[in-house]
């Protein structure tokens, strides 16, 4: 494999491992606070578990992010498209970043966030919507941003009919 193919592969798996790392670290500082919670309050099950699942989108962008740069390379194909330049590599790489690392670092605060919201809704359950998840969707605006930056550039800003 050459190193053009490489990079671009390289720049899939980073945004789908990136992303993915995020949520999980994510959901599982949502999950451990919820369980405490309902440890004490299992009728709050239901009101918690949105606040719980919201860190996994940021996985989903970055997979996402993943197969269109698998479709741009035509690898579902049965073959793989031209040999990619070293420089159409770094560029689908560096496409795959935005979604990657703004997915790392929003689900981890995400969680956070969401954490804060599960343990409110502990004491004030008419607050958890208002408050508990409307905080954590706005941490959620920054991996949004990132998955159409990397969406966009993969779709409109890579050319890749020039390969040598």
């Amino acid at each position: 494999m050459e190193y053009g193919m490489a990079l671009a592969i390289g720049g899939a798996a980073a945004a789908a491992f990136l992303s993915g790392a995020g949520s999980s670290i994510g959901l599982g500082i949502a999950g451990r606070t919820a369980a405490g919670v309902l440890s004490e309050k299992p009728e709050r099950y239901g009101l918690l578990t949105l606040m719980v699942v919201l860190p996994s989108t940021q996985g989903v962008y970055g997979f996402i992010i993943a197969l269109m740069v698998m479709v741009k390379l035509e690898m579902f194909g049965g073959g793989l498209a031209e040999p990619l330049t070293v420089q159409q590599g770094l560029a689908i790489l560096a496409a795959c970043l935005p979604v990657g690392v703004s997915g790392l670092f929003s689900a981890i605060h995400q969680g956070k966030t969401s954490a804060g919201g599960i343990l409110m809704a502990a004491k004030k359950p008419e607050m958890a919507v208002k408050a508990g998840v409307l905080y954590s969707a706005m941490v959620e605006l920054y991996a949004i941003l990132g998955f159409l930056i990397s969406l966009l550039i993969i779709l409109m800003g890579i050319n890749l009919s020039t390969a040598a």
